[in-house]
């Protein structure tokens, strides 16, 4: 039976030529993402790199009072735990998954040996981390200049972006914990989508109706982020194996 789980379902790993894939394949480990599991705490020593590949992610800073708010979304275009290659081994943000699905697990070691090999896997990895700083800044701009409802389209793309279909599986809590708003605002603007046609929401599932809709209502952030990644990525060669590009 074939399995429907792969590596190259992930981008990152989807780019490494065959002989550097290879080498790396065997020491990947397949791990499920259960909805609200907590993969990194705020502080903690991170123990292993995560290569989503049906799961979505969310980065969350936490304040001393408990409010939390999410900092960037990490899917299936990248990977969980930069601070490994970039020297740190901490992180002062948690990492929640946002989604369930899978992924794929590498143990800090190994991803701190492949890096330092100096290969395509470095260069790969830098560029992302470059990709995700830009995620981040955006997102704070954006939660401090943009009206809920377009913080709420930035974040319903973004997120469609990582997905096969057109459904998330997502309450108007969660989402008003993600972009660090009331409740009440996530309601309000989520029912004036919904009455333009763009979405249709019952409890714990949204889906997205008109994409194109909800682009020209989103503010310019999405366009940012998207634009950067696609940027960065923009002369990766994939192996045969590999899964659809970014939408």
């Amino acid at each position: 039976m074939i399995s429907p789980h792969s590596p190259s379902q992930n981008h990152l790993l989807a780019a490494l030529p065959t002989a550097e894939f290879e080498s790396l394949a065997g020491r990947l480990e397949l791990v499920p993402m259960r909805l609200g599991q907590m993969l990194y705490e705020p502080g903690g020593q991170l123990q292993h790199a995560y290569f989503p590949t049906t799961s979505i992610v969310s980065l969350h800073y936490v304040m001393e009072s408990g409010a939390t708010a999410e900092t960037a979304g990490v899917g299936n275009e990248g990977m969980l735990g930069v601070s490994l290659f970039m020297g740190g081994d901490t992180t002062p943000s948690s990492a929640v998954v946002q989604t369930a699905g899978h992924a794929y697990r590498l143990e800090r070691r190994l991803l701190k040996q492949e890096f330092d090999r100096g290969g395509l896997l470095q260069r790969l990895l830098l560029r992302y981390t470059q990709a995700l700083l830009t995620q981040m800044a955006q997102t704070a701009v954006c939660n401090r200049h943009h009206s809920v409802e377009q913080q709420l389209c930035r974040w319903l793309l973004l997120t469609l972006d990582r997905l096969p279909g057109n459904e998330l599986v997502m309450t108007q809590e969660l989402v008003a914990s993600m972009l660090g708003v009331r409740r009440e605002g996530i309601t309000v603007a989520a029912g004036d989508l919904q009455r333009s046609g763009y979405i249709s929401y019952r409890r714990g599932h949204i889906a997205v109706l008109n994409r194109a809709g909800l682009e020209a209502q989103a503010c310019e952030c999405y366009a940012v982020v998207k634009k950067e990644l696609s940027r960065l990525l923009s002369d990766v060669r994939y192996r045969q194996d590999r899964p659809a590009l970014l939408k």
